[in-house]
């Protein structure tokens, strides 16, 4: 009896403890589908490693920069941050040439990967943006090129090659249906597409609801794009219903790639975001605004959802962006999409928030306030649920027992 007892007591810490880890702190796990966009246009940056230190304060996992800067990769090294470079476009007739891609990756990615878990790279940014026929022309060649190298040092099935396109490539996004590419990028998209099937890589997507609220407000919901409870709209084809625009951008993507028969590549955001602040005409760029989006974007990601058209494969993500940069060229709005100041200090707190001593920049927890999402509270309260039965079953015992 007395053994008995014993084991059962043992049993009881146990439970007990569980309880408590699990009610109170087993939610608190890295943000697998979110990853954040650091760009380096801006002055009095914190350094590589206290970036490195903030990401990982706030468990965020995926990152990507618009270049390969050497001292970004070496900090990055021996760290759970998967990181995205980027060739910049003037880069793209140069590396056309096989020899010269593989000079490339020799330099800039073969000397840091695997310490730094380097997981793809960006050919370009936004090459179908501009006009330019010339750079549009390169593309696909500096793509294969960069890929075969990679095939060549053996990296091939650790790093993706693709391209970050605008939803400037859409001739149709509304309904998500009706989405289509335009007539003048057609030709080199299809290219495109048929390289990201044959090597397994996804589509990236520089998709921005704030630019769509800014150009039309009076017939735009602001809920809408904010990923605020609203009526939605319902695709009158497909009938599926939408409460948000950004899914609506990626599935009018998803829809395009089919209708040229490349229909099953995966399409991931490599940006999205909104500006805290704007000129006069910006309408909706306000730190309110930045903070809903993003928290809600947030919600969302912590949710691994998918989109309607593919609802059980979760949207992968990238924020826009880690800093407001400073000395970016155009419109108040593209130097304020950061949620951090260059010097480290928050602009707005998204439900992210660390502990610091003395410094922002010094984080040392990570609490997800506001953003503990439904399912998670749910399947936490349905444990403790679960020890709180069997904690019962205990005492019944024991006095059976006695």
């Amino acid at each position: 009896m007395a053994d008995f007892r014993s084991r059962m007591a043992v049993s009881h810490f146990f439970i007990i403890f569980s309880l408590i880890y699990f009610s109170g702190f087993g939610f608190l796990q890295g943000i697998t589908a979110l990853g954040i966009n650091y760009g380096q246009v801006g002055d009095n940056l914190l350094s590589p490693q206290k970036v490195l230190h903030l990401l990982s304060s706030l468990k965020l996992t995926k990152a990507r920069i618009y270049d390969t800067n050497p001292q970004i990769l070496t900090a990055f090294a021996n760290s759970n941050i998967e990181l995205i470079v980027t060739v910049e476009n003037e880069m793209l007739a140069q590396l056309i040439d096989p020899q010269q891609a593989l000079q490339w990756v020799s330099t800039h990615i073969k000397p840091y990967f695997p310490a730094t878990r380097i997981t793809g790279i960006a050919v370009g940014n936004e090459i179908f943006t501009g006009d330019d026929s010339t750079l549009m022309a390169y593309l696909v060649p500096a793509m294969v090129s960069i890929h075969g190298a990679l095939v060549q040092l053996g990296l091939d099935s650790h790093i993706q090659v693709s391209t970050p396109s605008s939803l400037a490539v859409l001739a149709e996004s509304y309904p998500p249906s009706a989405g289509s590419f335009k007539s003048e990028v057609y030709a080199t998209m299809s290219q495109v597409l048929k390289f990201l099937a044959s090597t397994k890589s996804p589509f990236w997507i520089n998709a921005y609801p704030y630019f769509a609220y800014k150009d039309d407000p009076e017939r735009i919901s602001l809920d809408y794009v904010l990923f605020n409870p609203n009526s939605g709209m319902v695709d009158p084809y497909t009938k599926l219903h939408y409460d948000n625009m950004l899914y609506a951008q990626v599935d009018a993507v998803i829809f395009a790639m089919d209708r040229m028969g490349y229909g099953g590549i995966e399409v991931r955001v490599s940006e999205t975001g909104w500006p805290s602040k704007g000129d006069l005409n910006e309408v909706g760029a306000t730190i309110e605004n930045a903070a809903v989006y993003n928290r809600n974007l947030l919600r969302r990601q912590l949710q691994n959802e998918g989109t309607p058209l593919r609802p059980n494969i979760r949207v992968e993500v990238y924020l826009f962006a880690l800093f407001n940069e400073d000395l970016k060229p155009g419109p108040t709005s593209e130097r304020n999409y950061g949620l951090y100041h260059p010097d480290g200090t928050m602009s707005y707190n998204i439900g992210l928030s660390t502990l610091s001593s003395t410094s922002s920049t010094s984080a040392t927890s990570i609490f997800l306030t506001s953003s503990a999402t439904k399912a998670a509270k749910m399947e936490n309260e349905s444990l403790v649920y679960s020890m709180i039965v069997y904690l019962l079953t205990f005492q019944v015992l024991m006095r059976r027992q006695t």
